[in-house]
Parts: structure tokens; C-alpha cells; sequence
């Protein structure tokens, strides 16, 4: 399983008033880990989006391990999980900047036509896609 790791900038709006990242906002760093993990495997968000094709999140888990706080470093690991030609689970990890895993999650996707919001699968709407998604979880 090949894990991109995604440096993240803990900034200070994005924290409550004890300085503690608010939880809602380790959701967009699992999306932003997820979209640089596609844009390492060589595909691309806006191109499947050109198609007018998108990918909700169908289901979302998350643990809570310990808090980042403003101005520390931190960085979010994200891998694929499952894959089956239609559904599409990523993991993620954010890491403090000493080593320590302060949240873990998952996330699972469809992709759906944008105006009908009608599922399609990935394998056939966009094997380039399909093929990288095979290889990572061949360990490739």
C-alpha cells in the first residue's frame, strides 16, 4: 500500500478558543490528502469534473487520538483501502510534527453524473483511473 504524505499548515482560524484544531476541519485536510494522493498517481479531480462527472463521500469515519494545535506542523498520509470498479475507500493519518498519529479516518466515494446524480462506475467511465487504482492495490 503506497501512502502520499501531505504536508499541512495548521493556521490559526482554523482552531477553536483552547487553540486546538477544530474538528471539522481535519475532514478537509483528509480531502486535501486525497486529492494530491490522485495528482501523485497522475489523474486529476478537475479533468473528471470536465466530464461532468463528480465524487461524493457516501460514508466517513474518524478517530480522534490526540489534538494539533495552532503552530505546529502536521502532515496527513492518505492511501486507498478498497477498491471495487465502482466504490472507492481512502485511509488517512494526520501525524503531529513529532511522529504521533493525532486523528485516523476513512472515507468512501462514488462517482455520480453531475446534473442526474446517477452512479457510474469508475472502471468503465474512466479506466485510466481504474488501472492506477488496481496497481496501488497490488502494493504498486
Amino acid at each position: 500500500m503506497n501512502r502520499v504524505r501531505t504536508p499541512i499548515e495548521v493556521r490559526y482560524q482554523e482552531t477553536d478558543q483552547m487553540g486546538v484544531v477544530y474538528h471539522a476541519n481535519y475532514l478537509v485536510w483528509f480531502e486535501i490528502g486525497r486529492t494530491k494522493f490522485i495528482e501523485h498517481l497522475g489523474l486529476s479531480y478537475a479533468e473528471m469534473e470536465k466530464s461532468n462527472v463528480v465524487s461524493p463521500v457516501i460514508d466517513l469515519n474518524i478517530s480522534y487520538k490526540k489534538p494539533i494545535r495552532y503552530g505546529e506542523d502536521a502532515h496527513v498520509e492518505t492511501w486507498l483501502i478498497e477498491y471495487d470498479g465502482i466504490r472507492t475507500v481512502y485511509g488517512y493519518e494526520v501525524i503531529d510534527e513529532n511522529g504521533d498519529t493525532a486523528v485516523t479516518g476513512s472515507s468512501k466515494h462514488v462517482i455520480v453524473n453531475k446534473e442526474t446524480f446517477r452512479p457510474l462506475s469508475l472502471r468503465r467511465s474512466f479506466p485510466d483511473w481504474h488501472q492506477a487504482y488496481l496497481k496501488q492495490l497490488e502494493g504498486e
